[in-house]
């Protein structure tokens, strides 16, 4: 009797606390998204920390640099009479046209590349030639054939997002194991088939990781194009502001670019790199 009352208390006795591994990870997970989140903004908060300090300690005019309530005065200013808003519009259909393009053409260019070593080791030191011969550089070559026209901003974008694209698919489809392709061919697959189901889906993370750089590059060459060729676009506002020597616009114009950029990146492009290397294996969830 006596053990069975052993046996029942046991049972009976208050359980501790249950640990679920896979919830609590979740959680630390979550925590440190959360702590991730709160440090992204920090940098931006320093350098606005110290653009104050630097108006007041040394007494800057504002003919040298304005403060920031100015700076979001002068964009208020540029939505009040419709100028800011088309020339956002403009340079984000730029943007959009010229990447499209670059990946239209980089893409197949870049797999057939990858699809002979021979091919690849030919090429690899040409494309490095030209990623390093940057959009900027050409585009005067560029003003001499085609003019201040919307056909020159668009070849800049072109010419500077095509090569990392072209590098970046000859990349992945070099570094897939030779192992799959050789199980395609066993099992009797044609070329269509090695394309579809080895090629496309073992480089399309580098393809991915290839349009987001080629974006980025393309952005700068844009806005540089439109410093110089006058064609509106926020490169052109910036470059205009700076004829009537307004600093708030100028500086205005320099952080809506890279607002625009980030949140392109941030919310477009790095997603879609993200799902795609997890989805192949290559990062862990």
């Amino acid at each position: 009797m006596s053990g069975a009352r052993k046996v029942a208390s046991a049972t009976a006795a208050p359980a501790g606390p249950v640990s679920l591994p896979g919830l609590s990870g979740a959680w630390r997970r979550r925590g440190r998204a959360i702590g991730l989140g709160l440090l992204y903004p920090l940098p931006f908060l320093l350098i606005l920390l110290a653009w104050v300090l630097a108006k007041d300690l040394f007494g800057l005019s504002d003919d040298v640099l304005v403060t920031p309530a100015a700076v979001i005065t002068s964009a208020g200013e540029l939505v009040d009479f419709g100028t800011l808003p088309g020339d956002v519009s403009l340079s984000l259909k730029r943007l959009a046209i010229g990447s499209l393009l670059a990946a239209a053409i980089g893409v197949p260019i870049g797999l057939a590349l990858g699809f002979s070593r021979y091919g690849a080791m030919m090429f690899d030191p040409f494309l490095r030639f030209f990623q390093a011969v940057s959009g900027i550089a050409i585009l005067p070559l560029l003003l001499v054939w085609f003019g201040f026209s919307e056909a020159t901003l668009q070849l800049v974008i072109l010419y500077t997002a095509l090569v990392p694209i072209i590098f970046s698919t000859m990349t992945g489809v070099r570094t897939i194991p030779p192992i799959y392709s050789q199980a395609i061919e066993t099992m009797g697959g044609n070329r269509l088939r090695l394309v579809r189901d080895v090629y496309v889906p073992g480089a399309l993370a580098s393809i991915v990781v290839g349009v987001r750089l080629g974006i980025g590059y393309g952005w700068r060459a844009l806005i540089a194009g439109e410093m110089l060729i006058g064609a509106g676009g926020l490169g052109f506002m910036i470059f205009d502001a700076r004829r009537f020597h307004v600093i708030g616009q100028i500086l205005a114009g320099m952080i809506l670019i890279g607002v625009l950029y980030l949140i392109i990146d941030r919310l477009i492009l790095k997603p879609l790199e993200d799902v795609t290397v997890r989805r192949w294996g290559l990062q862990r969830v």
